[in-house]
């Protein structure tokens, strides 16, 4: 079937530059020049990824992200002409998934919305539930439906904090340093800036399973190595 992605930025030359890369590797591909536009169409059809542009007419890509991440779950590209690990952080605290720069490779555009289908596909494989549900301390996860239940309250998460904290929990008792969370949920080579992309999305999981500041009782940071959970 079929992959729907949804493309919101007002550069009409990018935006059709987007499509036609996109297309060619089988993917629908639309387009929207404001945010409104682009959310009301979030009520005609469903989406399989989003990319969004930060500086638009009417709203910020910031504020398309935050809108989206209250009901739906599809993985999150932003693009932007900004540089700045701030915006970066910005967008990665909203809930978005990946992030790039303009200007742009569109061949490693594509390259990050498959690693992004490739991500979410894993979790609708059909597969035994032994082998895709973990369960202990009040936290269960079930890989195979793409659900986190703490304490028996559904906790909603985005496909790239569900593919961290499986990680983390498949590997219990191990420390697993930033670079390698980074390839293996990112699947991109890993720079020392690199390291803020795996800090906020850590900050955002620890906040969904309500850890306690400075005492977290399930992502544990292991200073100057990377993050573990205990056994």
């Amino acid at each position: 079937m079929r992959k729907n992605i949804l493309v919101v930025d007002d550069e009409k030359e990018i935006a059709d530059l987007v499509e036609l890369y996109l297309k060619n590797e089988g993917f629908d591909c639309y387009k929207f020049s404001d945010g409104q536009s682009a959310l009301d169409s979030l009520k005609e059809r469903n989406y399989d990824l989003a990319i969004l542009d930060i500086m638009l007419p009417d709203m910020s890509g910031f504020d398309i992200c935050s809108k989206v991440r209250d009901s739906y779950h599809f993985p999150i590209i932003m693009l932007t002409a900004k540089v700045t690990d701030m915006d970066k952080i910005i967008g990665l605290t909203l809930g978005a998934d990946d992030y790039m720069t303009k200007p742009f490779n569109p061949l490693e555009l594509v390259a990050r919305v498959r690693a992004q289908m490739r991500r979410v596909n894993q979790y609708n494989e059909t597969s035994t539930v032994s082998k895709h549900v973990i369960d202990f301390s009040g936290l269960m996860i079930n890989k195979e439906t793409h659900e986190c239940y703490l304490n028996n309250q559904l906790i909603s998460l985005t496909p790239t904090e569900f593919s961290i904290l499986w990680l983390l929990c498949e590997n219990r008792g191990q420390v697993i340093s930033s670079e390698t969370l980074f390839k293996e949920i990112w699947g991109d080579k890993y720079y020392k800036n690199e390291n803020n992309t795996v800090m906020v999305h850590i900050r955002r999981l620890r906040g969904k399973l309500h850890e306690p500041p400075g005492n977290p009782k399930f992502i544990k940071t292991v200073w100057g190595v990377g993050y573990k959970v205990e056994k």
